[in-house]
């Protein structure tokens, strides 16, 4: 499937037009979340951020061009908590509850799971741009895997923890209420604390 490529030329910031696409995003985030991802079409997001087609197709290109800006956002957010955490001093069950945290944040906001029902929406329809989106996520659970223990030999705890986060957002997002997972988050913890300790 091609996209239509944005007719604004320029990647310098500009305030205003900044703020346009940000706030189109948002609107897009916004709407998946609350009516699900059938209902982002191009029109019923310009009218929920209050701006034409036209303006969507400049900063954006076409609607999928807009469903990848949203997976990036949520992809970039990840990777920019996960690189900013400063976990290295803590002692390892504390390190294990700091990086569970920080992920559970970024991967249960709202950008986030927009970007998990497009990317499972579109299997891949989106093009090379989505694919690459997987990889930067393995990239993550690499450095979540990092932020735990520096030996490789533990990194699949951090797919154990990503699975475990991924199933909750999951829940989540079907039964359209938050759940309270702080019962699991403590066993999960407490579990790779222990598995770790071996």
């Amino acid at each position: 499937m091609t996209s239509v490529a944005p007719t604004r030329r320029t990647t310098a910031p500009r305030k205003r037009g900044d703020e346009t696409r940000a706030k189109i995003i948002d609107e897009t985030v916004r709407c998946i979340v609350e009516e699900g991802f059938p209902a982002a079409t191009a029109k019923h997001v310009a009218e929920r951020a209050g701006v034409t087609w036209g303006v969507i197709q400049y900063h954006f290109g076409d609607r999928n061009g807009l469903l990848m800006a949203v997976v990036d956002d949520g992809v970039a957010r990840l990777i920019e908590s996960l690189s900013t955490a400063e976990v290295g001093e803590l002692p390892l069950t504390q390190r294990i509850e700091t990086v569970v945290d920080i992920a559970w944040q970024c991967y249960s906001s709202p950008t986030s799971k927009a970007a998990f029902e497009i990317l499972q929406a579109t299997r891949g329809g989106l093009g090379g741009a989505s694919r690459q989106h997987l990889l930067d996520m393995n990239d993550a659970v690499s450095a979540l895997g990092r932020l735990i223990s520096e030996d490789p030999a533990d990194h699949q705890v951090a797919e154990v923890i990503w699975a475990a986060l991924r199933g909750m957002v999951l829940a989540d997002m079907i039964v359209g209420v938050p759940v309270d997972w702080q019962r699991e988050r403590a066993t999960l913890i407490d579990m790779a604390a222990r598995y770790l300790q071996r």
